[in-house]
């Protein structure tokens, strides 16, 4: 089979390596060394185009990750990889976000440009990936053995892939036409103990007909402790302010109403519950710090294999497939369930009531039975196509057709919430059994089997004023109690993405200025989901989140075009004009048709310089929860305006409700807030809306991208860039309702707030969706790309790449346009992050730095009833776009740097030594808990992290 065109494979090699700017830190990759016997399709994936061309070097804002600059660093997932770009936002799901709930926990998610996850586009070999319900893209799924190059083109790209394509487009590319055998062993360990590993293998053969290549890998990540790390162990305000956020929820118990001062009071240590007399005070020390026994970052298990393969049925036609399979385990763990008496009083008639005759007011942390949830994903992947070329004239046309199933299984396994009926009974009248020696449920006259089994009429008392650690009746150390109010729940999951495509790409006609090149094509997909807690959740019949059954499926079918017309070449001032054009139709059965257009300007006005410019449409279609979603519960952290020292307190609208200038925020316990934002001590309802349409989005882009002749092997980029999106699918906040409500004035947004008329709490309020939010971000994109010429020491290379936002403006829910929140700065939202990379190789040996630097960040202060800070500000001046006063605390900048090092032995194998974040740097306290549940932004390196890695090829 003799496939055309080797000017094309050379170009496109050559773009692969030069074009744009790379991935932060590790130098420029060098393409493969090709023979006359190295074969390739003339029809050539290039992202951000359907149409082949040889001249592609640049011509769209393409960052490419080399197998060769993955290799070089010391990260074992796509998503750590990608994460490290400069476009790269807030990680979605941060691993330091342990109260995350949900389906698409422990998946691995890009964001770009800080967009969210759902609008950028996820494609494996030009076709998209599975999503979930939600519409995350789980890049854990691809094992990092199996990518040739990563593709992530900047730029809104509807046009040509459809929807979520607003931010950019992810494109992984698998190795095909490997031949021999390449195993790899990696393992590495953060420096208070906490370890990753992983193991691949990969294998391929190639004829004169066809390849086959096998990659298979196992990795393993062990799950961090908050407790091992200075910022999470103390609780949510680090260090400088003990007990902060510990729970009067406590493990010791506490008696509301009891026999000491305050009216809660815990047991004294090793004395008798039942005495009154034996309780005091509860002291600060003797609340609970969740953190000690919360995961930082969670366990991760995967196991891999992905399988492409190729076959030339004749010289025109060649059968393509791939067959992926992924099972991913992720274990979480927080602190046991914060109990207390609105589950069920201590019964008047229980045997461990200190006052008995009445029922009694009780809170106790179940301390001895942290809460865990296992999530496991399997997917399976397989497309199936077939692709070809024919002549028209002097003019070739390639072609493809193809199949696409991606289907996502999941079980999830909770334990730790306890069966409410169970607590009930348990907390029920008790009474001592002479005849056994031990407490058991019921009376004397009408007993209750002793048993863990509930429905088969047993019971097992619970007291819970007996603190954690002392033995007795009634302690929840006791195993057979722990199984009788701690069943396991299940909860199963299911989503599966099937798609048909057909393209055809080629020249239409020649003009004096070149080959004005065409491609279009058609596509059918079909999206279908269910999510389905476990039924005693649904029933609410547990001290767990409430949740109801998502399910629901849509289909959509689209065609698109493409031109790319030559205007002017080798004239003075333009080597090269050219216009691309695109218009994609897509029509969907849920929520009616759109059309998204691209135009594109690209001027070589010298050899060696590239202007470029991109106008694009793009669009987002709501996913199966957006639109089928059950409703669910939530405890949401927030901030209560009409608080002392917030932008309402005093204002008429708080006052109307009954809240006094005086009122302080309380939280979990009934105990004042001591951060912000801060979490509700009841749940909140939040749910889907089948009445939403799709997001609409504009792009603009311009670059330019010099390679000076003079300079060989140096490349510098400029680009801007802005993204406007209207009728945001926006997830209301409980802050932006109840400012929208108390401060903005808009009466609408109050209906669903309700508040404890005495305590004044929020105990009540329904979050929904709504197409209502926009978002506008502006900013540059900068890089520099150096491989300078090589010396009697050895190859240097320097990249710099730097991302400027100027702009992030968002504007949520119902507030009034001139309501528009700028968040340049806020954690995520870097103002600037710039990765310089320099690498050097001699013979054998190579050394590869980066320096990863992060601009400074900015929160909310938290200030008490008088308005006073009671945390670090230093912008008390603060004006917010309300008017009102909100100071800010601003952080410094933070650089976290790489080191590697690796030689190649001679037996063809390469070992190499490393370490991130090589000065252990950490991040500083961050008070509002940023992409995380922690008082740390759930973005930024967790210490010093060194890792070994050995490759032997065969």
């Amino acid at each position: 089979m003799k496939f055309k065109t080797n000017k094309l494979r050379d170009a496109v090699s050559y773009a692969l390596v030069m074009g744009a700017a790379s991935v932060a830190g590790t130098g420029i990759a060098v393409a493969q060394e090709t023979t006359d016997e190295a074969k390739t399709l003339d029809r050539i994936e290039v992202t951000g185009s359907r149409i082949p061309r040889a001249d592609i070097e640049n011509e769209q804002p393409v960052t490419v990750i080399s197998r060769e600059m993955i290799e070089n660093q010391g990260f074992a997932s796509v998503a750590d990889i990608l994460q490290n770009l400069t476009s790269s936002g807030s990680p979605a799901i941060s691993r330091a976000q342990a109260l995350a709930s949900g389906e698409d926990v422990g998946g691995y998610y890009i964001d770009l440009r800080n967009l969210g996850a759902q609008r950028t586009l996820i494609l494996l070999n030009g076709k998209r990936l599975g999503v979930s319900t939600s519409g995350l893209q789980d890049l854990g799924q691809i094992p990092v053995s199996a990518i040739e190059r990563i593709d992530v083109l900047k730029d809104g790209a509807s046009s040509l892939y459809g929807s979520d394509a607003i931010a950019g487009v992810v494109n992984v590319i698998t190795r095909r036409d490997f031949e021999g055998a390449e195993a790899n062993a990696y393992y590495g360990a953060f420096d208070e103990g906490e370890g990753k590993q992983s193991f691949d293998f990969t294998i391929g053969t190639r004829t004169d007909r066809g390849s086959l290549t096998l990659s298979a890998e196992y990795s393993k990540e062990d799950p961090v402790l908050a407790g091992n790390r200075s910022f999470s162990k103390y609780g949510n305000a680090g260090k400088n302010f003990p007990f902060s956020g510990w729970s009067l929820i406590s493990q010791n118990g506490v008696w509301i109403g009891g026999n000491c001062p305050s009216g809660l009071c815990t047991l004294d240590r090793g004395s008798d519950p039942t005495d009154p007399n034996n309780y005091h005070d509860i002291t600060p020390a003797e609340r609970s710090n969740p953190n000690e026994v919360m995961f930082l970052q969670t366990g991760l298990e995967r196991k891999s294999l992905f399988v492409s393969g190729t076959y030339d049925i004749t010289d025109k036609i060649r059968f393509t497939s791939d067959l992926g399979y992924n099972k991913r385990a992720t274990d979480q763990q927080i602190a046991g369930y914060p109990g207390n008496y609105g589950f069920g009083m201590l019964s008047a008639d229980s045997y461990f009531n200190p006052a008995p005759g009445a029922d009694q007011y009780w809170f106790r942390r179940f301390w001895e039975v942290p809460r865990t949830t296992r999530s496991e994903l399997d997917t399976l992947r397989v497309t199936l196509g077939l692709e070809g070329s024919f002549d028209i004239g002097e003019h070739q046309w390639n072609w493809d057709v193809g199949f696409l199933s991606n289907e996502n299984t999941l079980n999830k396994y909770g334990h730790g919430d306890a069966y409410l009926p169970a607590l009930q009974a348990a907390l029920g009248p008790s009474y001592l059994n002479a005849a056994t020696g031990r407490v058991e449920c019921g009376t004397a006259a009408a007993p209750i089997d002793y048993g863990t089994s509930f429905g088969g009429g047993q019971c097992i008392p619970f007291n819970p004023f007996l603190p954690y650690g002392q033995a007795g009746d009634g302690s929840l150390g006791n195993a057979d109690l722990q199984t009788f109010l701690f069943p396991e729940y299940h909860d199963v999951g299911k989503t599966k993405t099937t798609d048909y495509t057909a393209n055809l790409a080629g020249t239409l006609f020649t003009l004096p200025a070149g080959d004005v090149g065409m491609a279009f094509g058609v596509e059918h997909r079909n999206e279908r989901g269910r999510f389905v807690p476990d039924a005693v959740n649904q029933a609410g019949q547990s001290t767990g989140l409430a949740a109801q059954i998502t399910q629901g499926s849509y289909d959509l079918d689209e065609a698109y075009v493409e031109l790319d017309i030559p205007l002017l070449t080798d004239v003075p001032f333009a080597k090269e004009l050219a216009l691309n054009v695109a218009s994609r139709y897509s029509d969907y059965s849920n929520f009616g048709d759109t059309t998204n257009n691209k135009f594109q300007v690209r001027w070589r006005p010298i050899d060696g310089l590239l202007v470029r410019a991109t106008y694009a449409e793009g669009f987002r279609a709501p996913s199966i929860a957006d639109l089928y979603g059950g409703s669910g519960q939530d405890f949401a952290f927030y901030v209560d305006p009409c608080a002392g020292g917030q932008p309402g307190a005093g204002n008429p609208r708080c006052t109307a409700d009954g809240v006094p200038a005086t009122y302080v925020q309380l939280g979990q316990g009934g105990v004042p807030c001591t951060v912000s934002p801060c979490q509700t001590n009841t749940p909140f309802i939040s749910g889907s809306n089948p009445e939403l349409t799709a997001e609409q989005a504009k792009s603009k882009t311009a670059g330019v991208v010099w390679s000076p002749k003079w300079v060989e092997g140096l490349t510098v980029s400029l680009d801007w860039y802005k993204v406007t999106i209207d009728a945001a699918i926006v997830a209301d906040s409980a802050t932006s309702i109840l400012y929208d409500c108390y401060v903005g004035g808009a009466e609408s947004r109050c209906a669903s707030v309700t508040r404890d008329p005495t305590t004044h709490v929020v105990t009540g309020l329904f979050a929904g969706l709504n197409n209502v939010g926009s978002i506008e971000t502006e900013g540059y994109d900068f890089g520099v790309n150096y491989r300078l010429p090589e010396f009697a020491v050895g190859q240097f290379t320097v990249d710099w790449q730097t991302s400027y936002v100027s702009s992030y403006d968002q504007k949520a829910d119902e507030a009034p346009d001139t309501l528009v929140v700028g968040y340049v700065g806020t954690p995520g939202v870097f103002r600037v992050r710039s990765n310089l990379g320099v690498g050097w190789e001699k013979g054998d040996y190579s050394l590869h730095y980066m320096a990863r630097y992060y601009s400074g960040m900015k929160e909310n202060c938290v200030t008490n009833a008088a308005g006073v800070p009671t945390r670090p500000c230093n912008d008390v001046d603060h004006i917010d776009v309300y008017g009102e006063a909100n100071p800010l605390n601003h952080t410094g900048s933070n650089t976290f740097h790489d080191l590697q090092g690796s030689v190649k032995l001679p037996w063809n194998a390469t070992a190499s030594i490393g370490v991130n974040n090589l000065t252990n740097h950490l991040g500083p306290i961050m008070f509002t808990a940023p992409s995380s549940n922690f008082a740390y932004y759930g973005g930024f390196d967790i210490g010093r992290f060194i890792y070994v890695k050995y490759q032997q090829r065969f």
